[in-house]
């Protein structure tokens, strides 16, 4: 039977016919589709999605090519159709993507920014002595040694000073991460 005697019986809602032109063309279809797709079940529903329209649609399609001839551009049409769809959900994707990056780097910027004016605080609260030793350490970066020559005090003064210092950090966190770097790294750039 011919093609255009398959299609007239499909017209006349002969599923046997659509069945002959099902198995005539599909694995030719889909391996056309195969080359825009580039994935064997994609191609497969589109072809597959094609026959479906065909059957659904065959009381109104008029058809002035060969059969042949419509399938293969239908399946050409559904292809660009799919690879644009693919293309704005991608790219709407991305969009999602960076919105949510760039929220969550101003979250971070913002929890940063807590963590920092929180160790100013902490530390202005602490005794003059203890905040002085721990400033001479962390940001002016001397060694113990080195601020008991210069304030004319003992190593274990020292010692016990910056002990003391970061307990009260540490309690003023409670169980938060402790960021004093960041805190120094701050300040060392603001002066």
């Amino acid at each position: 039977m011919r093609e255009e005697e398959l299609w007239g019986c499909i017209q006349k809602n002969d599923n046997h016919a659509l069945r002959k032109l099902f198995d005539l063309h599909y694995k030719p279809l889909c391996i056309y589709a195969l080359q825009f797709t580039e994935r064997l079940p994609d191609a497969e529903d589109i072809v597959q999605s094609i026959f479906i329209r065909l059957w659904s649609k065959r009381e109104e399609l008029n058809i002035n090519s060969s059969i042949k001839a419509y399938l293969y551009k239908s399946v050409f049409n559904a292809c660009i159709q799919s690879k644009r769809k693919i293309s704005k959900m991608e790219a709407s994707v991305d969009d999602l993507k960076y919105e949510i990056l760039q929220s969550q780097i101003e979250e971070d910027i913002s929890y940063q920014q807590y963590k920092i004016d929180k160790i100013r605080s902490l530390i202005e609260e602490l005794p003059v002595r203890c905040r002085e030793i721990l400033l001479l350490s962390k940001k002016e970066g001397l060694k113990n040694h080195e601020i008991a020559e210069k304030l004319d005090i003992s190593i274990k003064t020292v010692e016990s000073q910056m002990g003391i210092a970061f307990k009260k950090i540490r309690q003023g966190f409670e169980n938060e991460e402790l960021i004093l770097f960041i805190y120094f790294q701050t300040r060392c750039t603001n002066n």
